[in-house]
């Protein structure tokens, strides 16, 4: 019984050093991220608030024409202690117009987390700005909830930001950094999943690469109108003061 127990015991523990050496932990590397919009949803909101027979017609026409989903790439370059979001340009554009900046992606996004301070370039409108300012705060509350991505096994943390908008967000830990798409960040390691469901927005890795970044590729924006968070939210607001509820979806969009 004695030789059983050892057998057992060694046999656990050889396991447990194999599953030990599956685990991927990546210190740095490209994440893909993949952006999707329910275009629909989002014409349909404007379509009902809109006392205009015409965005309703538009509505239409675009659902004649168009994918209920448009998808979007973009990368995330880490290292330990920065990170760098960066959108790539459509292949194609959408047929049919309609504008709605939650549809789009504006920004370039710089953050050094060992400072706690990020640049962004942001582009608003036919206006470039460069924002820099300190990292947002989010308060997050972790959950108990889980799911694999992208090879990831990640943990569900919620959140409000903006005052209003509606945060789901699935992080790992295998990844020791503290950050994500856009400017999602805060969590005890990277965020690989984001779901905004009110603004019928998600985020998702597509496929994570291991491996070291050099210098070169970690290059801060430097072109735009200089701004902060504060300065930037006066200016649309002011800029976009006549357009009733469009104003404030524009604004959500542009202050993520």
């Amino acid at each position: 019984m004695k030789n059983i127990a050892i057998v057992t015991i060694c046999l656990f523990l050889g396991l447990s050093t194999l599953n030990a050496q599956n685990v991927r932990f990546a210190p740095a590397g490209v994440i893909e991220f993949e952006k999707s919009i329910n275009m629909y949803a989002l014409m349909k909101k404007a379509a009902d608030k809109s006392t205009n027979s015409y965005m309703r017609d538009m509505y239409d026409n675009y659902k004649k024409n168009n994918p209920q989903f448009r998808l979007l790439q973009s990368t995330l370059v880490f290292s330990a202690e920065k990170t760098l979001f960066t959108p790539i340009a459509p292949a194609e554009m959408t047929r049919g117009y309609f504008s709605d900046p939650m549809g789009e992606q504006n920004s370039t996004i710089f953050t050094d987390i060992a400072n706690g301070t990020f640049t962004a370039q942001k582009k608003v409108y036919e206006e470039t700005f460069l924002l820099k300012d300190s990292v947002r705060k989010i308060n997050w509350k972790l959950t108990s909830e889980v799911r694999t991505i992208a090879g990831y096994e990640c943990r569900r943390a919620n959140a409000v930001i903006l005052d209003s908008i509606y945060v789901v967000a699935f992080y790992t830990d295998k990844i020791p950094v503290s950050g994500g798409p856009e400017s999602f960040n805060g969590l005890p390691g990277m965020i690989l999943g984001v779901a905004l469901p009110h603004e019928n927005v998600t985020w998702f890795a597509k496929t994570v690469i291991d491996k070291s970044i050099p210098a070169a590729e970690m290059k801060s924006p430097a072109k735009g109108k200089s701004a902060d968070y504060k300065s930037l939210r006066a200016t649309i607001n002011s800029a976009l003061k006549d357009w009733g509820d469009y104003a404030q979806a524009a604004l959500k969009a542009f202050m993520l």
